[in-house]
């Protein structure tokens, strides 16, 4: 039986083929997770075996169809070309905002994980489920665009993830995140078919290697491209913990495992809500 997923706004949860998960912000998840230490063990509140899993979560992945891939790709092309001539037209006004607001480059590209091309079928997905060179090499690294947010020496320190307030983001970056323009030249990404429209969010190689091994099946989000927009992003908000990062991959997982254009719509549908109120930024 499909599962199917639906929004519950007086409750703030969402319940996804049986299970149901909190939100853990307002609406949607931005460009990461929320600011938490990655040098020493994060404490693991919830299960640290695939046996202690929600019987859902134990359910394997199967890639989606040819037909319906192919057919996604022509409608991510169709819609990065429209969108980046839009884009094109407001362009030199926000990159003037940009550099009158702080010194810096007006884009900013950070290397992210795509899609592990290597694993075509479950029953390599499974060979993989214990093999340790995927924490070396998880997936097709690239690098995804966006238009600059926070000052230049944001990670000086080292990596870390975005919090909410966070004082590195300018004030231009904050309406920038605010109204998700930032992310608009990530459908060059979608364009070259390192990115999708909507998929998992990439995440940085230093951040896989630590939660691959912290939760069970988290290389299964990199069986399909990763997206501008997900299931996770509308549902789960940003990540505080090691239990919203779970909810994160089963809810990636739902949407691969459920791969479709009535799914897509209603994500699209969703996200748009998002944007247009403004949650979910940092």
């Amino acid at each position: 039986m499909t599962n199917r997923f639906y929004f519950n706004k007086l409750a703030q949860r969402a319940t996804l083929g049986g299970m149901k998960f909190a939100s853990a912000g307002s609406g949607g998840q931005h460009s990461g997770l929320a600011a938490v230490s990655v040098d020493g063990p994060v404490p693991s509140p919830g299960p640290s075996s695939e046996k202690e899993l929600p019987n859902d979560f134990q359910v394997p992945v199967e890639l989606p169809g040819d037909l319906y891939l192919d057919l996604k790709r022509v409608f991510d092309v169709v819609v990065s070309l429209a969108a980046l001539a839009v884009f094109g037209l407001i362009l030199p006004i926000l990159a003037l905002v940009i550099k009158l607001d702080s010194p810096g480059p007006i884009f900013y590209s950070q290397e992210r994980v795509g899609i592990n091309r290597r694993r075509r079928s479950r029953r390599e997905s499974e060979r993989s489920n214990n093999d340790r060179r995927g924490i070396l090499l998880p997936g097709t690294p690239f690098k995804v665009h966006k238009l600059r947010t926070m000052g230049v020496n944001a990670e000086a320190s080292g990596p870390q993830w975005a919090s909410k307030n966070d004082v590195r983001v300018t004030r231009v970056g904050r309406f920038l995140r605010k109204t998700r323009l930032d992310e608009v030249p990530q459908f060059l990404n979608v364009l070259v078919g390192e990115m999708s429209l909507i998929g998992p969010r990439p995440e940085r190689l230093v951040f896989v290697r630590k939660l691959e091994l912290d939760i069970p099946k988290y290389h299964e989000r990199l069986l399909v491209l990763p997206g501008i927009t997900g299931l996770a992003q509308v549902i789960n908000g940003y990540d505080d913990s090691l239990d919203s990062v779970r909810r994160k991959v089963e809810l990636d997982r739902q949407y691969i495992r459920n791969s479709g254009f009535a799914q897509d719509g209603r994500i699209l549908f969703n996200t748009v809500g998002v944007v247009w109120k403004g949650e979910g930024a940092r």
